[in-house]
């Protein structure tokens, strides 16, 4: 295994754990800076906003760099962000800090993500993505509890020094481990945007879109749902998260396997789980046990899907895979924030916490069918390529 990956892997870490630590400690962020919490939650739902939006500019930028130099620069203004938000003397330089450290999310993970599957024989390309993400599920298990706790102990701008510190130590870590690799062509900006004219890329997308999505209508209201269905103390939810960490480590590193042997199998087969265990984890959250055991599941079979997802942008973008990896990871977050939002909707409507579930199988159900779409064209390409070869070759 390269030291590269782990670099990478550390990078994500600190990135993963900036984007969710601070729900651990946005009460103590919101009383500082004397805002309510719905006007302090700006700052995690700012993030997601910025992630998206900061995807394609900053990969667009950085598209006449070296990769390992790109990957520098955006941990350098993470680093940048990070300090920004832990000496922020008021809300609005807060939240300027959170967005600036979110520009930077998407373009490290699509850009990581293609030099990470660069690092690797050809046929381990999902495993290699599957360990960079390690560092964005190990943010979840071990990042986020440690953040909080940090900020709980000695103040929530402890927690951001503690962030940014790890910034420096991912930026140190590529500096010396990722090689250099070579030049960029000199047209590539035209020639990551081309990749956009294929369907796939766009099905792609899609699939990422509502997959993920269909993670994240559930799991946004995981808390109330517990506490309010299930029976849990409000104290109990931190370890139910922890238990939620565990699968998406587990499920990330077996979903880049999976891939490696058989990509599309292994996306149906994630995608198929996630639909079954978010339709019956409706029933399963009206008690403890089995609701223990489907958020594990969910976990699981949700980061199951990630590398098998991002290897087949990579795969419809081979020719210039920087920005369409890119815009794939602004995918995820754009999936985040479509299901919270349509989560939202149906608990305002009277359906109950556990409501939302149901629109995350909807979502998974849809990914499923987006991606058998996906590989019945690629069946149908094939078998055209493969009769016009025939009828090429001389009688």
């Amino acid at each position: 295994m390269p030291l590269a990956l782990i670099a990478l892997a550390i990078g994500a870490f600190g990135i993963g754990t900036t984007e969710f630590v601070i729900a651990g400690v946005l009460p103590d962020v919101a009383a500082d800076f004397h805002v309510t919490i719905p006007v302090a939650g700006y700052l995690i739902s700012g993030y997601a906003l910025a992630v998206a939006a900061g995807a394609l500019p900053m990969t667009v930028l950085g598209t006449r760099m070296r990769r390992k130099h790109l990957l520098l620069a955006l941990m350098a203004i993470f680093i940048v962000g990070n300090a920004l938000s832990a000496l922020a003397p008021t809300y609005g330089i807060m939240l300027a800090g959170r967005i600036v450290a979110a520009l930077t999310h998407g373009a490290f993970f699509g850009v990581g993500s293609v030099v990470a599957a660069d690092l690797i024989r050809p046929d381990r390309r999902a495993s290699a993505i599957a360990l960079m993400f390690t560092g964005l599920t190990l943010a979840n298990v071990i990042g986020v509890p440690m953040g909080t706790f940090i900020g709980q102990s000695f103040g929530w701008r402890a927690t951001f020094w503690v962030v940014t510190a790890l910034g420096v130590l991912g930026l140190i870590g590529i500096s010396v481990l990722v090689p250099s690799g070579r030049r960029p062509e000199t047209a590539r900006v035209g020639a990551e945007l081309a990749a956009f004219r294929n369907p796939q890329v766009w099905l792609a997308v899609a699939a990422t879109v509502l997959g993920f999505g269909g993670v994240f209508a559930s799991f946004t209201y995981i808390a109330p749902m517990m506490t309010e269905v299930a029976g849990f103390s409000e104290g109990a939810v931190s370890w139910l998260l922890v238990l939620f960490g565990a699968g998406l480590v587990i499920g990330n590193l077996l979903g880049g396997r999976l891939a490696d042997r058989a990509l599309m199998p292994s996306l149906y087969g994630t995608l198929a789980g996630l639909a079954v265990v978010l339709g019956i984890f409706t029933f399963t959250s009206q008690a403890r046990i089995p609701a223990m055991i489907t958020i594990f599941l969910l976990g699981g079979f949700g980061f199951a899907t990630v590398a098998p997802l991002q290897t087949r942008m990579l795969d419809n973008a081979r020719s210039a895979p920087t920005l369409a990896s890119a815009v794939n990871i602004a995918a995820f977050n754009v999936g985040n924030a479509l299901a919270t939002w349509l989560g939202g909707l149906v608990i305002a409507a009277g359906l109950g916490y556990t409501a939302p579930n149901w629109v995350g199988a909807l979502l998974a159900a849809t990914a499923l069918g987006v991606a058998v779409i996906s590989g019945l064209l690629d069946r149908r390409a094939t078998a055209v390529t493969g009769i016009r070869r025939r009828e090429a070759q001389p009688v």
